[in-house]
């Protein structure tokens, strides 16, 4: 296929995305009414022979690396919607457009597969990925992992001072700290991660009460973790709740890299810490589901569960693969067997997504910035 078709098909594509969402209502969490998938207009783009459709809600500089490797290897072009919302799959089940999910929370891959949005499928490959990374019937799974804690600017607090645990946030006295410390929007897929577990370990009236706390108390409410790494490193907060890699990604800055991280929950009375993973999912339905097929049983190849990584600097599932770090990072990197984690499958977050975004809503942290 040349370049200009590629280039059209893709706007053809955002078109009739466009039309679909458009048809949900003004909060965008409704299955859209229109299209049933039977007239002969619909789905023409994704029926061409040799495409696969991929929507991804992961940083698109991790993705579009790895979507470009499977396409140069295997010649099917690949169409892909960058930002993509978990609720879009949902909204399109009538008109179903994507043929793999890819997403940094297995929170949203669970509900998706709860709600029929995903489906399995036999996979060959599948049985590298333990059984409490993946879905009973393989409709998603994952590959890399992380781990909440708090990354720290070390010129403004040390470590002795920071908070070693996620209740510490309960207390106002954090909001004192030098500048303060830093969350992201309660819609940010780590946020909603960390708030099911939350409600798994505590229940549903503790976890609303720590909502309400942290959005009171923080300094800074941010839209993604980033935004947030970028802004400790560079001294406007004292610390701020992030996801393990994200410290990872601050030490290869040219400045504003004096930093630490802490791995939460870690004594003997504490839970562990929290942990979520990033991987992908077969969509019910899929228009080019044998392509789709072939790219999860190709992300399953040990390299590729490699640059599934990439620059992300998560940490492999499989660390036996043997991910590579930079030599500012490798001192600093903790495997999950060396930390105390929660008692929580991770699978179990599916069960928690919908309810999750109602709480953090009702307990007044907004889901998107305002």
């Amino acid at each position: 296929m040349n370049k200009a078709l590629k280039v059209l098909l893709f706007g053809l594509l955002a078109v009739s995305l466009f039309l679909v969402v458009g048809c949900g209502d003004d909060q965008g969490d409704s299955q859209s009414e229109q299209g049933t998938g039977d007239t002969e207009d619909e789905g023409e783009v994704v029926e061409v022979a040799g495409e696969l459709v991929v929507y991804s809600s992961r940083n698109e500089n991790f993705v579009q690396p790895l979507l470009d490797k499977f396409e140069e290897e295997t010649g099917i072009t690949v169409l892909a919607l960058h930002g993509a919302n978990p609720l879009q799959l949902q909204q399109e089940a009538g008109n179903v457009q994507a043929d793999v999910f890819i997403s940094n929370d297995m929170g949203a891959m669970g509900y998706l597969h709860n709600q029929g949005i995903l489906e399995g499928a036999d996979i060959d490959g599948i049985d590298s990925i333990p059984a409490d990374f993946r879905a009973d019937d393989n409709a998603y799974f994952a590959i890399s992992a992380r781990s909440r804690g708090f990354i720290y600017n070390k010129d403004m607090i040390t470590e002795e001072e920071m908070p070693k645990s996620i209740e510490d946030l309960f207390d106002p006295k954090w909001s004192e700290v030098e500048n303060g410390y830093a969350i992201t929007r309660g819609g940010n897929g780590g946020m909603i991660g960390n708030v099911s577990a939350l409600r798994f370990e505590w229940g549903d009236d503790k976890t609303a009460e720590w909502v309400s706390a942290i959005r009171e108390n923080a300094a800074g409410i941010y839209e993604g973790h980033g935004d947030i790494r970028r802004a400790v490193g560079a001294g406007e907060h004292s610390f701020g709740l992030v996801n393990n890699y994200y410290f990872h990604q601050q030490l290869l800055e040219p400045s504003d890299n004096n930093v630490g991280f802490i791995y939460v929950d870690q004594e003997e009375d504490q839970m562990g810490v929290i942990a979520n993973a990033a991987g992908a999912g077969l969509v019910s339905g899929a228009p080019n589901q044998e392509n789709a097929i072939v790219f999860l049983e190709w992300l399953l190849e040990p390299e590729n569960q490699v640059a599934f990584v990439g620059e992300s600097l998560e940490l492999l599932i499989n660390s036996e693969y043997g991910a590579q770090y930079p030599e500012e990072v490798e001192p600093y990197i903790v495997e999950f067997d060396e930390l105390k984690v929660q008692d929580m499958p991770i699978k179990e977050l599916g069960n928690y997504f919908e309810g999750t975004t109602n709480l953090i809503e009702d307990s007044g942290l907004d889901l998107d910035l305002r």
